[in-house]
């Protein structure tokens, strides 16, 4: 089928409120493009639960700090366009920054103390920019659900303390990580990495497993499963080790023991070459 192509605010509302007349359920992926599986299991997964399903794409430039990759990140609108007409979706969203961001903008929504963590301490002005755009890509497209992945934990946690700190009307969906038949996690940043890195980068989710399997032994120190970690990262010379941590899967608070019967993540992040990669284990005692 042919997707709907929409490139305005206007244009997006009316067609929301029709929908909402209808009484049909819309749902929501928002992307920065250049799909992927990961990505497309999202719109599968809207297409099950959904009437409507829309795909964001804008690669939203205030979630770049001023040393990373927006110039260079990864664009092809003719490619996503085949994706989502393939995977029936219904709606791309494809605004301009200037349609997002128009002359004297001036409002920003930014998530306190979850964000100073991890991927936000490493990238300080990140999430706030994730959660303004997110908001605003919320309040244009007005779903009812609201689809993410789980390599992106953090994210998801932040956005998911957005909607309920501000009382929004949807559900915000985390959907499993998608790997590689060797188990790297798929990422649009993917493509960044030569042959060589390619190999390298499988460290990141041998990490996890060797994390998980130290658990598995009886290990419930959280130092010590770290310090486990973090030494098989140092056997590949090629890695730089941003972050190892363990948080508490509801509300990404740092833990220093697990306690049966509660669910954690395995968190890492890892620079490998020039490309930043991350990657996460959910398990549950």
């Amino acid at each position: 089928m042919a997707v709907r192509i929409i490139t305005t605010v206007a244009e997006m509302h009316s067609y929301s409120n029709q929908v909402a007349k209808e009484g049909k359920v819309i749902g929501f992926v928002p992307t920065m493009g250049y799909l992927h599986e990961g990505h497309v299991s999202l719109v599968r997964k809207s297409n099950e639960l959904c009437d409507i399903t829309v795909a964001s794409i804008f690669v939203n430039p205030t979630q770049f700090g001023p040393h990373e990759d927006l110039a260079k990140y990864p664009r092809d609108f003719e490619r996503d366009k085949k994706l989502l007409e393939e995977n029936e979706c219904d709606v791309i969203f494809f605004p301009s920054a200037a349609e997002i961001y128009p002359e004297g903008f001036q409002t920003t929504v930014e998530v306190n103390k979850i964000t100073r963590i991890l991927e936000g301490a490493s990238r300080p002005t990140h999430f706030k920019g994730v959660t303004s755009v997110v908001a605003i890509l919320f309040n244009c497209v007005k779903p009812h659900f609201a689809f993410f992945g789980q390599k992106d934990a953090q994210q998801a946690a932040v956005i998911k303390q957005m909607a309920k700190d501000l009382k929004m009307d949807l559900q915000i969906m985390v959907e499993p990580i998608i790997r590689e038949a060797d188990g790297l996690a798929l990422s649009s940043r993917n493509v960044y990495l030569s042959k060589e890195d390619r190999e390298h980068a499988l460290i990141l989710n041998k990490t996890l497993i060797l994390g998980k399997e130290i658990i598995d032994s009886g290990e419930r120190n959280c130092e010590k499963i770290i310090t486990g970690m973090s030494e098989n990262v140092a056997k590949v010379s090629a890695a730089k080790l941003d972050y190892i941590s363990i948080t508490n899967a509801d509300d990404f608070s740092m833990t220093v023991r697990l306690v049966p019967g509660k669910s954690y993540y395995l968190l890492i992040a890892c620079r490998i070459g020039a490309t930043r990669l991350i990657d996460n284990l959910l398990i549950t005692l």
